[in-house]
């Protein structure tokens, strides 16, 4: 992948859309600024560099470099301001917003009557949309208005005042703490990884249970059911218990189905969660749901009611490519994978300023894992060693899974001139992990005893170490290590002596 611009006005430049840029300079031209004026001029040189080059810039006598920064920064508030007054970045959350501002002038002009019908009405708004932040900010500035326009319904407007600020404090308190909860188990997840151990499992319980317990989930409004399911879902993915998992990945999605126009308000997390499904459906191998669960998701975020911006579409690429190929995996359709990775590569150009390294060495992982499967084993390496050779911190289970696939690929082609040395090199590479298991170093001891070996000795080993990959599926511990890459499925398809795709299509679970 090629190395993200490190400019954020030059990357935010090239993110504009040809409406857009239209739009700014009619922006710019309403303002009635002459079009000689320097941020226009860096606009339009900066609108035509393949690269940020601020050499250029000076050269043509733009802007000097004393005034460069300056001139950067204002170029990129005046680009933010028209993007803001766009239709199509337009939501509840901005519109809400913009009445706030609104009401706060009226406000400040001494006009009383006029912001408080605004904020009565934005008010209702926020309420039924679920956005208790905002609604709190209303209602606090209505509680100023009021304590300075005396009217002669000042006491029943105190008490219900009162009564209203005290409803939503206690709903953003539960906000408050489920988010806390959530985003701390993510973090969890980010910095440790699954649990490996008991007393990995008796943190995770401890940090969920001394938040969750305090939670009653029917008195929770939508917002904070959604950080109540999100929170679930995420406790037990770092569990390895798919079963709740799954069950809590279905509550996220129909919390949306039961209040549709909330998808409008939080389309993001919508996203999020159908990624969530779609993935746990897939470790389970339920095929039919997961194909059903999939033309749902398509056809929902492509409908025209769906919201549309370019952080939206870079995520329902992610959740449709690594759906799309896991449900060739899960069909052992790996040829007909593989086509898919010219478009999947094309995308990938597109939102990569948009989309983060780690989700797109994934995607590298899965095209390396088809091309293994079609048994297009220099191509699988290929791909594989552009997650190895990746200059970004890349986390540790994706690069020693990656090897592995490396591993199998020589073993597989024949291409074993430096096997030996990419074997010691992966071992190193173990003993260096942070949070290496006995499963790594047992996989690891598997393709060094392989090598040199004649067949007929070969079998006696894949026998051996499909035995003990048996014993380690039977440990929740090391559930996700067995996923990651089907190493077991291809072990058995040696013992047995059949195609790794007879193997794969024999674990599909219907219905």
């Amino acid at each position: 992948m090629a190395e993200l611009q490190k400019d954020f006005l030059f990357v935010l430049i090239k993110s504009l859309s040809t409406s857009e840029k239209r739009q700014f300079k009619l922006y710019v031209n309403r303002l009635g600024i002459n079009v000689d004026a320097k941020f226009l001029l860096l606009f339009n040189e900066l609108d035509k560099m393949n690269e940020y080059q601020e050499e250029i810039i000076i050269q043509k006598k733009i802007s000097t470099k004393q005034q460069l920064s300056n001139l950067k920064a204002h170029l990129y508030k005046q680009i933010l301001v028209s993007l803001r007054m766009n239709p199509i970045h337009q939501n509840n959350r901005i519109q809400l917003r913009e009445q706030l501002d609104f009401a706060n002038i009226l406000y400040q002009k001494g006009l009383h009557k006029q912001a408080l019908k605004i904020l009565d009405k934005a008010k209702q708004s926020a309420l039924e949309l679920d956005e208790k932040t905002i609604a709190s900010e209303i209602i606090e500035l209505e509680k100023v208005i009021e304590s300075q326009f005396i009217t002669r319904s000042i006491d029943g407007r105190a008490d219900e005042l009162i009564q209203q600020s005290s409803e939503v404090s206690l709903q953003n308190q539960y906000a408050t703490q489920l988010s806390n909860l959530s985003l701390k188990l993510y973090s969890e997840m980010l910095t440790h990884g699954y649990v490996k151990n008991d007393e990995d499992r008796k943190k995770v319980m401890h940090i969920f249970d001394s938040q969750i317990k305090k939670i009653k989930l029917e008195k929770l409004n939508f917002t904070e059911k959604l950080w109540y399911y999100k929170a679930h879902v995420w406790k037990n993915q770092l569990l390895q218990d798919y079963k709740y998992t799954l069950k809590y990945a279905y509550h996220w999605v129909d919390l949306f189905h039961q209040k549709p126009e909330m998808m409008f308000n939080h389309p993001v997390w919508y996203i999020k969660g159908y990624n969530y499904l779609l993935k746990i459906l897939f470790l389970y191998g339920q095929v039919d749901r997961l194909e059903e669960s999939f033309n749902n998701f398509k056809k929902t975020v492509n409908s025209e009611n769906f919201v549309q911006n370019d952080n939206l579409q870079s995520l329902i690429f992610l959740t449709h490519y690594n759906s799309l190929m896991n449900i060739h995996f899960i069909k052992g359709e790996f040829f007909a994978g593989t086509k898919l990775i010219p478009e999947v590569e094309l995308k990938m150009e597109k939102f990569k300023d948009k989309i983060d390294e780690h989700h797109y060495l994934i995607l590298y992982l899965k095209m390396a894992a088809l091309l293994f499967g079609s048994k297009k084993y220099p191509e699988c390496i290929s791909y594989a060693m552009k997650i190895i050779n990746s200059k970004g911190n890349v986390q540790e289970d994706l690069l020693f899974h990656t090897r592995i696939l490396v591993l199998m690929a020589k073993f597989e082609s024949g291409i074993d001139e430096d096997y030996d040395e990419f074997v010691k090199a992966t071992q190193k590479f173990v003993q260096k992990m942070k949070y290496s298991d006995e499963i790594h170093q047992v996989i690891i001891e598997f393709f060094k005893k392989l090598d040199g070996l004649l067949p007929s000795e070969q079998q006696t080993i894949f026998k051996n170490f499909e035995n003990q990959l048996n014993t380690f599926s039977e440990n929740d511990y090391y559930k996700r290590t067995l996923l990651y890459i089907d190493i077991h499925g291809w072990a058995k398809s040696k013992v047995k002596n059949v195609d790794v795709v007879e193997i794969i299509k024999g674990k599909v679970k219907k219905g």
